[in-house]
């Protein structure tokens, strides 16, 4: 259409609001308007007309009913030149343009004072109708459900956009009220069920951006977030510097950031991760000591791999990682005299994500499916831990075996780390059989050329034979820390008493196929 026509505004989130109303009204539009959205642009000084006024009929029930009504969906879902009739009969005037966002539900739930009847009134129902049937006839009608896609609108007024346009808003309003649907359904679930699994579980994703390829060239990529999410987290960062970020780099860059946050906090750490495999974790007094203690346990593994720190990067750190090639760093900050040091590498990606609360569910696909199980996290404490053997370890083993049993959870099954002074030494990572890993952990210490006499062994799962402890005495490991639940327990605990190794016993497994 190019000639001003009507726009409906009836908004929770306000942003930008006042300032499309505006272009519009310059534009010779008439404005209907409900509620706060209302009171918003009357403040303003703009020309408004109620809802209730255009109806004929009061907004009621504390405004659970205000738009839904024959004279907004009428005008909303008429065709042109084929409802013209009934228009007439009836008195209803064509909506030509809407701008709908509605009620905060997601945000209000995740509030830990939030009532179940404030909840309950955070369910939009007259805000998804009118989206859906907006974006149902947008081969006429222009629906804005995202405060991002306000200017471009108001750029091309008097004219709606293109239908090709129209169009892809209309899908961006039916992702929206599915999001948002899905949303609501699985928050009610968990209120008859908490603790279980949703018996739907609604995804509703935005794609943040389309990758080069996917794991190999010849597969398409893209990363995603889900909508409303709060955090930017990893999905959410951009980088201070450095190529643009692959599929393979995403998958290593979230094994490393979750794997060094998964480490006690009140200590610098670093964690270097290859193929979402850690090659190298260490804590230290300094992020930089933590860094050489990570690099030292595997070099060449390290070569191209993906570094992760929870403390700033200063200079003095950023001219050592520079001296090799990596392909990513992330950390929670980095300093200004970093950057600089950075900048002479730049390829390199540096990433600083933003704050994110933990992920509830872990997904995968399969033939026909999907496996959904919830997100593995460290047991809160350690209540559960029991000294299985003869000798306890010392407070400085106890402080290694924390340590050890924190990296293995991050090492794919089967899984074994070596770990002395808060270091790793060895890693044995997605071998068939246990004892296998706890060999070629011991073969990639030798090769580093470091010594596993007076270490530790985590393993992520049970022993189920002695073979693997056997393995560890040889090469002087002085406990070990395991789940415990094997029927052979009992060998692998005798085992311990013979060389006098201690052992603890977690009894929570931590595999990661």
């Amino acid at each position: 259409m190019s000639a001003p026509g009507t726009a409906l505004l009836s908004v929770s989130d306000k942003t930008g609001i006042v300032e499309l109303a505006t272009s519009l009204v310059e534009h010779g539009w008439h404005i209907l308007s409900t509620g706060g959205t209302a009171k918003a642009l009357t403040t303003a000084g703009l020309p408004v007309t109620e809802v209730s006024s255009h109806t004929g009929f009061p907004e009621i029930m504390a405004g659970r009913v205000k738009t839904l009504h024959p004279a907004i969906h009428g005008g909303l879902l008429a065709r042109a030149g084929i409802d013209d009739d009934a228009m007439a009969e009836h008195g209803i005037t064509t909506i030509d343009l809407i701008a709908v966002n509605l009620y905060p539900f997601a945000t209000t739930v995740a509030r830990p004072d939030c009532a179940l009847s404030e909840a309950i009134e955070q369910i939009d129902v007259g805000g998804p109708a009118m989206l859906r049937a907006a974006a149902k006839n947008h081969e006429r009608v222009c629906v804005l459900s995202d405060p991002g896609d306000y200017a471009a609108v108001a750029a091309d007024l008097p004219r709606l956009p293109d239908p090709d346009r129209r169009r892809a808003l209309a899908v961006k309003a039916f992702a929206h009220t599915a999001a948002y649907d899905g949303q609501i359904s699985q928050w009610l679930s968990a209120q008859s069920e908490p603790g279980e699994l949703p018996p739907i579980l609604n995804l509703g994703l935005d794609r943040v951006q389309a990758l080069r390829y996917g794991e190999n060239p010849h597969q398409a990529a893209g990363l995603y977030r889900e909508r409303g999410a709060a955090g930017g987290g990893l999905a959410g960062a951009r980088p201070l510097q450095g190529k643009a970020l692959s599929f393979n780099n995403l998958l290593d860059a979230d094994a490393a950031w979750k794997a060094v946050l998964g480490l006690e906090a009140r200590q610098p750490a670093c964690v270097i991760i290859k193929h979402t495999n850690p090659c190298g974790a260490a804590q230290a007094e300094t992020a930089e000591a933590a860094y050489r203690a990570a690099l030292a346990c595997d070099p060449t593994s390290a070569f191209g791999g993906i570094l992760a720190f929870n403390r700033t990067i200063e200079a003095n750190l950023a001219r050592l990682i520079t001296q090799r090639f990596v392909e990513v760093v992330l950390a929670p900050s980095v300093s200004a005299e970093a950057q600089e040091v950075f900048a002479a590498k730049p390829n390199l990606r540096l990433i600083v994500p933003e704050a994110s609360p933990p992920t509830g569910l872990d997904l995968r696909p399969i033939d026909g499916g999907w496996l959904v199980q919830q997100a593995d996290r460290p047991a809160p404490d350690e209540t559960d831990w029991t000294v299985a053997t003869r000798r306890a370890p010392s407070a400085r083993e106890r402080a290694d075996l924390q340590f050890a049993w924190a990296v293995v959870q991050t090492v794919r099954s089967n899984a074994i780390v070596y770990a002395r002074d808060r270091a790793t030494i060895g890693i044995g990572a997605g071998q068939m059989s246990r004892v296998d890993s706890a060999r070629i952990g011991a073969w990639k210490a030798a090769e580093a050329g470091l010594d596993l006499a007076d270490g530790v062994m985590a393993s992520d799962a049970f022993f189920p034979f002695a073979d693997s402890i056997e393995t560890a005495a040889e090469r002087g490991i002085r406990a070990v820390i395991q789940p415990g639940g094997s029927v052979r327990d009992r060998e692998g605990i005798e085992a311990c008493d013979r060389h006098g190794i201690a052992m603890i016993l977690t009894g929570r497994r931590h595999f990661r196929h």
